[in-house]
């Protein structure tokens, strides 16, 4: 098992920042400072936590940013790092970018959207699920907010504790949901195939749609996914300026 970050996108809505660097490496803590952390820090921090001492980066968009702080990257957290290039990530959606990845996820990862700040402790209920999975189960799992009160925005999910996933989606009612996707899912090798098949279906449909598209896809097909509801935990997807004084906020309690 290693991590993987889906950090190849471009972030225009976090401008100035992301004129020059990707979503990812938006200064989160001490943003002022030489030695600020972003949220691909903070993931790499959670993997190095958990264990995982090897983690994957897909990356796209200022690319160069990344390879710049490889090397620094894996001497801070003591994780090896390889980097995977996505050719169309000013281009395309993430369904395509986590595609990019399918020989990666052969090894098994733990998957974490490049713009999620959010603790160690998801990615240690994802990893306390694997462990009592039955047969047939818990080779995708999802983890998911069931606390937040949720709006039209959220990636919201409808699941069941005996048939898994059902739907994935932003397109629905939150009253409807289960919870909320929050970007980080547990992915075991045996579903790599499956799961990479899905996803080129999926941007092969249509390149603008997203990797959870492809999880959808999955579920049509019959793959069973499952979930983790990982508590009252504070999280945060940085989409904004507003979600980058949020995840400022929360960045500093772990």
């Amino acid at each position: 098992m290693i991590g993987l970050v889906l950090a190849a996108g471009a972030g225009r809505r976090l401008r100035p920042y992301t004129d020059t660097l990707p979503k990812a490496l938006v200064p989160v803590i001490s943003p002022d400072a030489a030695d600020s952390r972003t949220v691909l820090d903070l993931t790499l921090a959670n993997f190095a936590e958990v264990g995982l001492a090897e983690a994957a980066i897909v990356v796209g968009y200022r690319k160069e940013a990344v390879y710049e702080r490889k090397a620094d990257l894996e001497r801070r957290y003591g994780v090896k790092l390889t980097l995977v290039d996505n050719d169309k990530a000013e281009e395309w959606n993430n369904a395509y970018s986590l595609w990019c990845a399918r020989d990666i996820i052969r090894e098994g990862v733990i998957l974490a959207n490049g713009d999620t700040v959010h603790p160690p402790s998801v990615e240690k209920t994802l990893l306390a699920a694997r462990g009592t999975a039955l047969p047939g189960r818990g080779r995708v799992i999802l983890a998911v907010d069931t606390v937040k009160r949720l709006a039209d925005e959220e990636m919201k999910v409808v699941a069941d504790p005996e048939k898994g996933v059902s739907l994935i989606t932003k397109l629905m009612d939150p009253a409807n949901a289960t919870g909320e996707y929050i970007g980080v899912t547990l992915i075991e090798p045996e579903a790599a195939d499956d799961l990479a098949d899905a996803l080129r279906t999926t941007w092969e449909r249509d390149p603008q749609l997203y990797y959870e598209d492809g999880y959808q896809e999955l579920i049509q097909r019959g793959f069973r996914i499952d979930t983790a509801p990982i508590g009252d935990v504070s999280w945060v997807e940085i989409d904004n300026h507003d979600d980058l004084t949020r995840g400022r906020e929360i960045a500093c309690r772990y």
